[in-house]
């Protein structure tokens, strides 16, 4: 072995060199080594042998086979592989069982012959070619340790420098890594130079040729809350909980917080003494200004806290909607929106309600115009005189269906009504609807809407007839339409896209019971029988 490019021990040596150097695995660098070898054996004795290289671990000993492997006797005879192309049978790396059993009685199929070759002195091409290969391997196991070490850190905060900046985006080199932080994840208006020291957050891992791509963030809410852990030791320690962040990066933050603990409190605790823990957090955010509220179970304190700025008078919740309108003093208007909607748009982020934010007059306004509208209602259908219909109105009353099917008692027991009243009410208010109900039906009939549709789930009387009068008149018709066909003909229709797309959804259901029954096993049977009988 004394005439190869390497000495036995040195092979050693230099496997554990580099192994400690670039912190990588010593099984790796060898097996690098023996890559190489193997290659350069090639380029002497020719692409078309199968030659393996094999380094002993402790003794660095290099030695060189050629590998012919057994297979069947009527191999590559015109045998077809899984894609159908013929089987070769290759004479430089094949033996058929029956020319090896003359060599060997005890060889099977898929067993090998290695015929040991002589020791190989490294030429200057061979050993350069040797020398990049090991250089790649070595690249290789580098990158894939950096992918192991970072993998399992998504949502680990890290330090770095920043190593450059091109177009807002920023390269930052961790030390044994390097990381990147998209232009739209930095702190708009901050100003990153090269050089400088930065935090951020792991928020993805991929695994790419060109080695690990670690992804960093500096905007999203997680690490906001990861800079409060890190600052409140409350937090790291389980006692208070950060139930939800909302963020405009740079601007202005809500984090809501709650204790598990009776005796601490959330908030102070986060502030710290002279707001030293919170003002810590402020400054790695670039003077990011930071709402920290109390978190309530209850959606309307917890809202209320919430919009923390401004006072509020009257808060009322809509949960069918997921909506809450906030009533505050008119001089409070401009305090609960915020600069360009700001505290109310973080608002509604933090606590998940869209929230709706009107003044006292305002929303006096509004009561004094739905009172109207409803008196006006039953003046109209009830044929009434218009202080029963105040009277009806100020008890709670906000359609004819709640007249009509009200139980006597509750309508008598309004002041100045007694049981004839009650019952001469109830009688008016249900032949109305009856009437309705039957006009209802008339025009359902005139336009030809089908009854798959009018009974379909979510599709009300009054809905089916504007269907059917833009010539939808079939469930399938309905199934057929796409949200934003549905909104442009009926754009007043007073229903989200979400809400069209569970309502088409829903009329699509047969369809898919139908494809479900149509792949059962056995129904092409089925239907042949059907068919020959």
């Amino acid at each position: 072995m004394a005439s190869q490019a390497f000495g036995s021990v040195e092979i050693v040596q230099i496997a554990d060199a580099v192994a400690r150097e670039k912190n990588i695995d010593r099984e790796s660098v060898l097996e690098a080594m023996e890559q190489a070898i193997q290659i350069a054996g090639r380029r002497k004795y020719g692409h078309e042998h199968n030659i393996v290289a094999n380094i002993d671990r402790k003794s660095g000993e290099v030695n060189l086979f050629r590998v012919t492997t057994v297979v069947e006797d009527d191999y590559g005879t015109g045998q077809l592989d899984e894609e159908g192309e013929e089987i070769l049978f290759n004479e430089h790396t094949m033996i058929r069982e029956k020319d090896a059993k003359k060599m060997d009685e005890t060889l099977e199929v898929g067993g090998e012959i290695r015929d040991p070759l002589p020791p190989m002195d490294f030429g200057r091409i061979a050993a350069q070619t040797a020398k990049q290969v090991i250089v790649q391997k070595v690249r290789d196991a580098e990158r894939e340790r950096h992918f192991e070490e970072y993998k399992d850190r998504v949502g680990d905060v890290v330090n770095g420098t920043v190593k450059r900046v091109e177009y807002g985006n920023v390269m930052v080199d961790l030390g044994s890594a390097e990381a990147f932080i998209p232009r739209e994840q930095t702190i708009p208006r901050e100003n990153l130079r090269t050089g400088d020291r930065v935090r951020a957050y792991i928020y993805e891992v991929t695994r790419e040729r060109s080695g690990p791509q670690i992804f960093l963030s500096r905007s999203k809410p997680e690490f906001m809350i990861k800079l409060f852990a890190q600052e409140v030791p409350e937090i790291y320690d389980g006692i208070i909980e950060i139930r939800a962040v909302a963020r405009d990066p740079g601007s202005r933050a809500k984090i809501a917080v709650m204790s598990h603990d009776p005796s601490v409190n959330p908030v102070l605790s986060c502030v710290g003494v002279r707001g030293a823990r919170v003002q810590a957090v402020v400054g790695e955010l670039q003077g990011e200004k930071i709402d920290i509220v109390e978190f309530a179970e209850d959606p309307a304190t917890f809202i209320v806290n919430a919009i923390s700025s401004a006072e509020v008078s009257k808060v009322v919740i809509d949960e069918d909607n997921d909506k809450i309108e906030i009533v505050v003093p008119d001089d409070q208007l401009s305090l609960a929106i915020g600069r360009r909607g700001q505290n109310v748009r973080l608002a509604s982020q933090l606590t998940g309600w869209s929230i709706d934010i009107l003044t006292e007059e305002q929303e006096s306004d509004r009561r004094t115009n739905e009172f109207k509208k409803l008196s006006q209602l039953f003046i109209d259908t009830l044929n009434v005189e218009e202080v029963i219909a105040h009277l009806l109105v100020t008890e709670g009353f906000s359609s004819i269906e709640e007249v009509a099917y009200v139980p006597i008692e509750d309508l008598a027991t309004i002041e100045g009504f007694d049981e004839d009243v009650a019952e001469e009410l109830r009688s008016r208010a249900q032949d109305w609807l009856n009437a309705e109900a039957t006009a209802l039906e008339d025009k359902l009939s005139k336009l030809k809407v089908e009854d798959d549709l009018i009974s379909l789930e979510g599709v009300s009387g009054e809905l089916a007839v504007k269907l059917g009068e833009q010539g939808i008149k079939t469930r399938d018709d309905l199934a057929d339409l796409a949200a934003d066909e549905f909104l442009e003909m009926l754009p007043d229709i007073g229903m989200s896209e979400d809400q069209v797309n569970a309502l088409i959804m829903k009329a699509r259901e047969h369809w898919f019971a139908e494809e479900k029954a149509g792949d059962e096993p056995g129904d092409d049977d089925a239907s042949a029988e059907a068919k020959s009988a």
